[in-house]
């Protein structure tokens, strides 16, 4: 339901009950008042309803995820610049400014968190077609990425000359999956993950 037609006694009194069942807030909608109330014949004969059309706002989510950063950021006191690039995935926020290390916190932990809150922010009131939001810092997870990739191959490695497996550290989903992509061609290594999130690790072992 994107719109509904209510009748009150005043503007005001349809406009609370048109918001009543889209549940939602003022801010939200579009109203337009099709019949004005008006007294009849001594004030009270021929009394006409107030009539109004409140149509909810088409959401932006990517304005919406935006704002949610900037609020975020402004609470904070830190200056941050926010690149917006469209990609396949989705959309990147790329973020710039001085000393954003405490938006990344250890092995980009903070960021991702970050990133998962923006994302419910944008999406609150969408039910379709939801939009990924990806939030960097500087570059961050591009330069994060090669560095996993040389780790992933040192590590096979030493898996090959020892031939004894590797734990690594607890890692996100997405950094697992980095270790398991940069070593699925090689055909003399394994790689899988155990434990629990959020300890969850990867295993690069020989092939058997």
């Amino acid at each position: 339901m994107t719109a509904v037609e209510k009748i009150g006694k005043t503007v005001e009194e349809a406009v609370a009950l048109a918001l009543a069942e889209l549940g939602v807030t003022e801010n939200k909608v579009d109203i337009e008042v099709l019949e004005a109330p008006s007294k009849g014949l001594f004030g009270f004969i021929g009394t006409k309803p107030a009539k109004v059309k409140v149509t909810l706002k088409k959401i932006d989510p990517v304005a919406v995820a935006q704002e949610f950063l900037q609020n975020i950021f402004t609470a904070m006191h830190i200056e941050v610049a926010i690149e917006k690039v469209t990609v396949d995935e989705g959309v990147v926020f790329n973020l710039r400014g001085q000393d954003l290390g405490i938006l990344i916190g250890k092995h980009g932990q903070t960021l991702d968190a970050l990133q998962y809150l923006t994302n419910l922010a944008a999406n609150r009131d969408i039910e379709d077609d939801r939009v990924k939001i990806i939030v960097d810092v500087e570059d961050y997870r591009k330069r994060r990425e090669e560095t996993l990739y040389r780790l992933a191959e040192r590590l096979a490695d030493k898996v090959k000359r020892r031939g004894e497996r590797v734990v690594l550290e607890p890692m996100s989903r997405h950094e697992r999956k980095i270790i398991h992509m940069a070593l699925q061609d090689d055909h003399r290594i394994s790689t899988y993950s155990e434990g629990e999130e959020p300890y969850r690790k990867v295993v690069i072992a020989l092939k058997r």
